[in-house]
């Protein structure tokens, strides 16, 4: 992995109980990338997480960010949260304004912008994570997934160049995360850099252009995820295979080859596709 954005070299980091949480670790983020961080709990994802937004500090080791190491001082801070931006688990850890457009304006605001630029970005941000009308709504009144909207355009409000999403499925229904789904898409193409930390293998198979494995703090793996968790040591930490691929080694035991111009299935939808125009080419061929 080439061109980071952030890295960490050697990072450190104990809990004031004495716990560590990272344990001398060094990865890698490309800009542009969509990565998925994955790891069982307490392997140090979301620790990770609060590291790259400067909320927490290494005991040991640097984090730079474009090459550059993090300034913890209050004008690195604020420059830092405006490039990097962090999205809760839990939407109730992360709202505190009476109403929608309060809460997505207060980021802007503490940046010391003009009236009018914060009002343009609020609106913006609103349009971005399909809440207009949503506006002046109380937050208390809002969905589960309504709030992790709100969250994002919180965090949009700033416009950071890198979205850090901690579980961002979590608490969703179906066509939730297909919505937010949809709103990421239209994000990374507008050149946001976005790592999500995930348990799910499936969507980190299908959705990243890298992965990240956290094991104990450290890094066990990074790489493209049809490459890293494919191995043995992987899905042993990780406790399973992704669906798709393990349906394509299955059916390749049998002499069904899906990978048609060396591609190979990374979603459900692909893997159907595949098949279906297997069994068409398949079907033709007995008709001739």
């Amino acid at each position: 992995m080439t061109s980071a954005f952030l890295a960490l070299e050697n990072v450190s980091y104990r809990y004031p109980d004495g716990s560590p949480a990272l344990d001398n670790c060094s990865l890698k983020v490309r800009r542009g990338s969509r990565t998925a961080v994955l790891g069982a709990n307490g392997a140090g994802k979301t620790t990770l997480f609060l590291h790259l937004n400067g909320i927490l500090r290494p005991s040991a080791g640097q984090i730079l960010c474009d090459g550059i190491p993090l300034d913890y001082s209050r004008v690195g801070m604020r420059k830092l949260r405006s490039l990097v931006g962090l999205v809760f688990q839990n939407p109730d850890a992360q709202l505190f304004s009476a109403n929608v457009r309060e809460d997505i304006s207060f980021g802007p605001m503490n940046m010391g912008l003009e009236e009018r630029e914060v009002r343009s970005r609020v609106e913006e941000s609103l349009v971005a994570v399909g809440m207009t009308r949503y506006a002046d709504r109380p937050v208390h009144n809002l969905s589960f997934g309504q709030k992790k909207r709100v969250c994002i355009a919180g965090v949009l409000a700033m416009h950071p160049e890198i979205l850090l999403l901690d579980e961002p499925m979590a608490g969703l229904d179906a066509m939730m995360q297909g919505e937010l789904m949809a709103i990421l898409g239209r994000l990374h193409a507008a050149g946001i850099t976005i790592i999500i930390a995930t348990h799910d293998l499936d969507f980190a198979y299908g959705w990243g252009d890298d992965a990240i494995v956290m094991e104990a703090g450290q890094l066990l793996a990074e790489g493209a995820p049809t490459e890293i968790l494919l191995r043995d040591d992987v899905q042993s930490a990780l406790g399973g295979t992704p669906f798709v691929a393990e349906i394509t080694r299955q059916l390749l035991l049998i002499g069904i080859d899906l990978r048609g111009n060396e591609y190979l299935p990374r979603s459900r939808r692909e893997l159907l596709l595949a098949i279906s125009a297997l069994a068409t080419d398949t079907k033709q061929e007995r008709t001739l």
